[in-house]
């Protein structure tokens, strides 16, 4: 398997400024203030603490690629990323290993447009793969 390394836990939530004040007031230190992902149509905040990245996700059109999953979960974590130097390997393992990806691979605007790929594990839910 190719190595992966942690990059953040992915939240979702459907006010971003509530959330962003709360993770505030827990300790969290703003990482990157929000910007707007327009291809996936969510506005998107990384808050740092204790050497944990938390990414609040919250969609700002009812065409979302989140707004079922907001409908589902609420306020809540939904998925952890994971850092790659080798995307293609570590996508080809993890499909290999049981994963399927839920899209294909795009670059994300919030990561200085770095490619990732969300992939869903009947086992552990979804995962993002960030190259």
């Amino acid at each position: 398997m190719t190595s992966l390394s942690i990059h953040h836990i992915g939240y979702l939530v459907k006010k971003i400024e509530k959330a962003k004040d709360t993770f505030l007031s827990l300790g969290y230190q703003i990482e990157q203030d929000t910007l707007r992902d327009e291809i996936r149509k969510v506005d998107i905040c990384f808050l740092i603490k204790d050497g944990y990245r938390v990414e609040l996700v919250s969609p700002y059109a009812e065409d979302s690629v989140v707004s079922g999953l907001m409908k589902r979960y609420k306020n809540s974590p939904y998925h952890i990323c994971y850092e790659t130097t080798d995307f293609d390997a570590a996508l080809t393992d993890l499909t290999a290993g049981g994963f399927i990806a839920i899209d294909t691979p795009t670059p994300a605007p919030a990561l200085g447009g770095r490619d990732v790929v969300f992939l869903s594990s009947a086992v552990l839910g979804m995962i993002e793969l960030m190259s």
